[in-house]
């Protein structure tokens, strides 16, 4: 088997409530495949509504803590960082910020999964495309996505056009919303997740599209990757499809977090 000689920074646990297989199997997988660097990024407990199969409660919230810990000492040979995906919704900034800081993070993601409430990527809630202005949902959708890099609660925004996951697009070219969204997360200082979840859903393709990753590399917004694994088998999952992306936009190098202070780690060669 090649070796990946890559980073997976989006990994999940049975916490969460939709994955499966111990920690252990996630570790174990990524040495099995070649990574250089992984990191847990569990779903943080949402504030605004409560759903087991959605993100763990915010009693979990130290015990995953711990375990990341304990995973961390069993594979002393790969370094592993604790991090931590987090619902961004408007109004919850100050709970969000105190709640985050009792823990040591070495990196947050902040993701989109609700637009004022309304889950969209959520199958369960497919019902609420029907009748929608498509180009009005994604308008709002980046203008959140702007708004989570404005908070400044984050280090990563994960799968940043999450909001094509099903293939609901409006006709109308959208351009324009990446670029304003942009514009705030580039002055916001903030690292945009390349994500080869989309391989695996209805849209199949990566989490930014091209175009998206380029207006990102123009304004010098860093990059991390992420297989979104929710199960053992998941960890590095087609991230060297990701490979032949990145260099052609003009990435060489992806971000890495210890502390929350980032640094870079070259791309191999090739890919």
């Amino acid at each position: 088997m090649k070796k990946l000689n890559l980073v997976d920074y989006h990994m999940h646990t049975v916490r969460c409530g939709h994955a499966e297989g111990r920690m252990e199997e996630y570790a174990a997988q990524a040495l099995e495949v070649g990574l250089r660097e992984i990191g847990f990024s569990d779903h943080f407990p949402l504030l605004h509504i409560e759903d087991k199969t959605l993100a763990m409660g915010l009693e979990e919230l130290p015990l995953y803590v711990g375990e990341v810990g304990e995973v961390r000492a069993k594979f002393p040979q790969l370094p592993i960082r604790l991090g931590i995906e987090v619902d961004y919704i408007p109004g919850y900034e100050d709970r969000l910020s105190s709640l985050l800081a009792e823990h040591p993070f070495d990196y947050i993601m902040g993701s989109l999964h609700f637009v004022d409430g309304w889950g969209f990527d959520d199958p369960r809630n497919l019902d609420g495309y029907e009748g929608r202005d498509l180009f009005q949902l994604w308008r709002r959708y980046f203008e959140l996505l702007g708004d989570a890099a404005e908070s400044g609660l984050f280090d990563v925004l994960a799968h940043p056009d999450l909001i094509k996951k099903f293939g609901f697009r409006p006709d109308a070219d959208v351009t324009c919303l990446y670029r304003e969204c942009l514009d705030r997360v580039a002055a916001a200082g903030v690292a945009v997740e390349v994500s080869t979840a989309g391989l695996r859903k209805p849209v199949g393709e990566i989490y930014p599209s091209e175009g998206f990753l380029r207006l990102c590399h123009d304004r010098g917004i860093a990059v991390t990757l992420g297989s979104d694994a929710h199960r053992p088998g998941e960890v590095g999952d087609r991230l060297e499809e990701a490979l032949p992306l990145l260099r052609r936009v003009g990435y060489g190098e992806v971000a890495v977090f210890e502390a929350r202070v980032r640094a870079y780690l070259a791309l191999p060669e090739g890919g």
